[in-house]
């Protein structure tokens, strides 16, 4: 009879553990799928970790977790970050997506036109970096340089597009991504055109810039290409009022005769050629623009107060123009015109 009570035991017992290390190692704690937010510290032991998920009902037991940990050697490849998990996960799959670092990816829309500055308040606003230290890499020659762009700011290279990144991406790994992007829709053949036309990169992204600023309408972009390659052959002032703006980080929109007067080497009505920089970052369609103007003969546009753009190729013509469109209004320089 002991011998028979003790068998029963062991076998209890060895049920029992089986049951149990069945229930910490292979099934999800509820039914239900709740999901939580955890985030794991980069200098957060397997034990810390363990404890974590366990606070937040996500694993059964602590114990049958590091125990895992160790049957997949996994303590020390764990990956710090915020992950999302909900209470469905078994516990091989909480510890794969540790692994793996399949963290939370937030999203942020660079949209074209934006500045560099505008950029760094962005992702402030999307906590994904500080301002400041945007603003900071954008103006730091040797990062700049590291990065290779040749130019003394990064402005014009961080390239409009949904980027994805995990909290607490370092500023230097988010500028890196968004130059990367420039160099991948910048590549061998659009460099090739550009020689062609005798510019730069630079001189590229500088122009393409004022046409991302210029006009959102994509059939607009070539002709006011074309409105300044040909201003340019013809050593006439660009007179694009964005450029005039570039560095007043407080513009409200209203105009007057000072801003005409700045001087500035961004003011393209007292400089002819190009500003000494890009005014904003362009995106694709507005760098294919400026390598590819349309063939015709307009030096000068002005806006219709709808978005669109009335051009010209005469001083008489533009002056009707302006004289329709813009009804004499107040501000000055009411159109491109010539000095």
């Amino acid at each position: 009879m002991k011998l028979f009570l003790a068998f029963t035991a062991t076998v209890l017992l060895i049920g029992g553990v089986a049951w149990y290390s069945h229930r910490g190692l292979d099934l999800p704690p509820l039914d239900v799928e709740i999901h939580h937010v955890v985030e794991i510290p980069a200098d957060a032991s397997f034990k810390t970790v363990a404890g974590l998920l366990a606070q937040k009902g996500l694993i059964v037991s602590p114990f049958w977790f590091r125990l895992l940990g160790k049957i997949q050697d996994a303590e020390r490849r764990i990956k710090p970050g915020e992950y999302d998990f909900h209470t469905r996960m078994r516990p091989r799959e909480i510890l794969d997506a540790l692994v793996k670092g399949k963290v939370i990816l937030y999203s942020v829309l660079i949209p074209e036109g934006f500045t560099a500055h505008q950029v760094g308040k962005l992702l402030s606003e999307r906590g994904l970096a500080e301002e400041t230290a945007i603003n900071r890499l954008v103006t730091d020659p040797d990062f700049v340089q590291s990065l290779g762009v040749d130019a003394p700011t990064l402005e014009g290279y961080l390239f409009p597009d949904t980027y994805y990144f995990p909290r607490h991406t370092k500023p230097e790994e988010i500028l890196k991504t968004m130059v990367g992007r420039f160099r991948q829709v910048f590549p061998v053949g659009l460099q090739a055109r550009a020689a062609d036309l005798a510019m730069t990169e630079r001189e590229v992204v500088i122009l393409a810039s004022i046409i991302e600023k210029e006009t959102g309408q994509d059939d607009e972009r070539p002709l006011i290409s074309a409105v300044f390659h040909n201003r340019l052959r013809k050593k006439l002032p660009l007179q694009s009022d964005p450029t005039i703006v570039y560095e007043l980080p407080d513009f409200d929109g209203k105009w007057t005769r000072a801003m005409l007067a700045r001087a500035t080497p961004y003011n393209t009505y007292l400089h002819a050629g190009l500003p000494p920089g890009p005014i904003a970052n362009p995106g694709l369609k507005s760098l294919v623009a400026a390598m590819n103007p349309a063939p015709v003969h307009y030096l000068y546009f002005v806006s219709k107060n709808d978005g669109s753009h009335q051009f010209s190729s005469s001083l008489v013509e533009h002056n009707r123009a302006v004289h329709q469109y813009q009804k004499k209004a107040a501000r000055p320089g009411g159109g491109r015109k010539e000095k």
